[in-house]
């Protein structure tokens, strides 16, 4: 018995293929039109300045050269000496410095959280007068750092508002741990509203109908901030307290102004750095700007890198809540 012959497959057309490949060439190059101002004003604010810094931080300052004994007009190359000198037996004001920021960080951003969370939940419950709260909650972040610190001055003055409140005499902006807390309260203070209006944000794209099944199924309202609230608004929540953590890596007007310069009990890394920059030793100065960019490059890589699903949301959690909300 001869066997049938094999039928041939049918060719497959070729035209859409090349249609989509062209397509998706010519929306990369629109992409990369659209993004290119964008990288371009990065590349001139962002990395120009880092590398200029990492160049000027491998430099010591002018002044009296110790290896020739005279007096140098430009300054003197000198490799690592800036950071070992950071690092080594004379850092004890950089470790100062570095643990002032880290504990202003860690305690600011924590409270602002929590009061950030709660503002939020006020804001978004329907009641009369809601836009006035709304609007009295944000005044704070509208305010500008240099104004509120200059009214948290007077707030804290030895004859000011805080001492007569509590009846006390102390001396919020000299030194110690009454300094810290006057700067951690006016950091608060101005701060917490943006995390509440993040999370807000997040509030309000929550459908009503998640509250009202869990309410018929007589979950009390711990319960459903617990387990409906704060899952659905992780996202927003810690986007908002990445950015606060970026900024309060950062800090420097706040206290520059509310408590003053060169103050051990509040001095933070930029401080330290602009102290060094202003007495013109701009190779120190460039070197804990670096130091400084580091930390809050690696602080942001980690979070971003343990976080990284939860903050866009695609965590295998949040897929399956966002499908028994759906369902």
């Amino acid at each position: 018995m001869t066997e049938a012959p094999a039928q041939s497959e049918a060719p497959t057309p070729a035209g859409p293929p090349v249609r989509r490949g062209r397509a998706s060439a010519g929306a990369g190059r629109l992409a990369a039109l659209l993004v290119s101002p964008t990288l371009l004003v990065l590349t001139v604010v962002v990395l120009y300045p880092t590398l200029m810094a990492l160049k000027e931080s491998l430099y010591g300052a002018k002044g009296l050269d110790p290896a020739t004994g005279f007096i140098s007009d430009t300054e003197p190359f000198v490799g690592l000496g800036n950071y070992a000198e950071i690092f080594g037996d004379a850092g004890a004001r950089f470790w100062n410095a570095f643990w002032n920021t880290t504990f202003f960080t860690v305690v600011t951003v924590g409270l602002e959280t929590v009061i950030g969370v709660a503002m939020a939940l006020i804001m978004h419950k329907a009641f009369k007068g809601r836009g006035l709260v709304r609007a009295g909650i944000l005044v704070p972040w509208a305010v500008p750092t240099a104004i509120s610190g200059l009214l948290w001055r007077w707030i804290f003055n030895s004859d000011g508002v805080a001492n007569a409140l509590l009846g006390q005499q102390i001396l919020w902006t000299t030194e110690g741990v009454h300094a810290k807390v006057a700067v951690i309260v006016a950091e608060v203070w101005k701060t917490a509203p943006f995390i509440g209006l993040l999370v807000l944000a997040g509030l309000q794209v929550i459908p009503t109908e998640v509250y009202e099944a869990a309410r018929m199924d007589g979950a009390r309202a711990a319960r459903r901030f617990w387990h409906i609230t704060l899952p659905l608004v992780k996202p927003a929540l810690l986007v908002a307290v990445l950015f606060r953590c970026m900024d309060a890596l950062r800090m420097f007007d706040l206290p520059y102004i509310l408590v003053g310069a060169q103050k051990h009990s509040v001095e933070t890394l930029s401080m330290l750095a602009q102290n060094e920059a202003s007495n013109v030793r701009f190779g120190p100065a460039s070197a804990y700007a670096v130091i400084l960019f580091l930390y809050v490059f690696l602080i942001a890589l980690a979070f971003v890198r343990l976080l990284g699903a939860d903050l866009v949301g695609g965590g295998r959690a949040g897929r399956r809540r966002r499908t028994e909300v759906t369902a």
